[in-house]
């Protein structure tokens, strides 16, 4: 069991994002984002249970959401990793907040402790759209990303922290 920190939408702007896990499920095996039963989110953050203390987790998310507001994404484009499965996210343009976030995260609780994909300097700020693309609608999941690409705006509301599998709240600090 590992957990992970994200900013999180429970706005109604994140409406657009399941619109989008909605239009993607038709290539997967099966929905994969829309039957979590966790909003639109970026990840943050994935750690091993053994890998830090709950204590560090909460102190990580106290330092992280110190005078935080909600931030507005802007996503502009529908991008692609290739897996095996293949996954479809959407890509936010630069956002210094949420750069600062996650660099407040990775100063609480050390680096070498996360995930790699999600350390400083190898994350790539996504909201998944669908993660279990099947190989032979991988063509038409590119061709619908290329077309489907636009730009909406998603307010993020909370930074959070959830156990998986299967999600289980851990701890949430509102944005106000």
């Amino acid at each position: 069991m590992g957990f992970a920190i994200s900013l999180r939408s429970d706005h109604p702007s994140a409406d657009s994002v399941r619109a989008l896990w909605n239009d993607v499920q038709r290539f997967e095996d099966h929905p994969s984002m829309a039957l979590l039963g966790y909003p639109p989110h970026v990840t943050l953050a994935i750690y091993d249970d053994e890998t830090v203390r709950e204590a560090e987790v909460r102190d990580a998310l106290d330092q992280a959401s110190k005078n935080l507001r909600p931030v507005t994404l802007t996503f502009d484009a529908i991008c692609s990793f290739d897996g095996p499965p293949m996954v479809l996210w959407a890509s936010p343009r630069f956002s210094a907040v949420l750069r600062d976030i996650h660099e407040a995260i990775h100063a609480a609780i050390h680096p070498a402790s996360c995930r790699p994909h999600y350390r400083p300097g190898t994350w790539k700020p996504h909201c998944t759209l669908g993660t279990r693309v099947r190989d032979d609608r991988r063509d038409a999941a590119l061709a619908f990303a290329r077309e489907a690409s636009s730009v909406f705006d998603v307010i993020f509301d909370a930074l959070d922290c959830i156990y998986f599998p299967p999600i289980a709240p851990f701890e949430l600090r509102k944005l106000l």
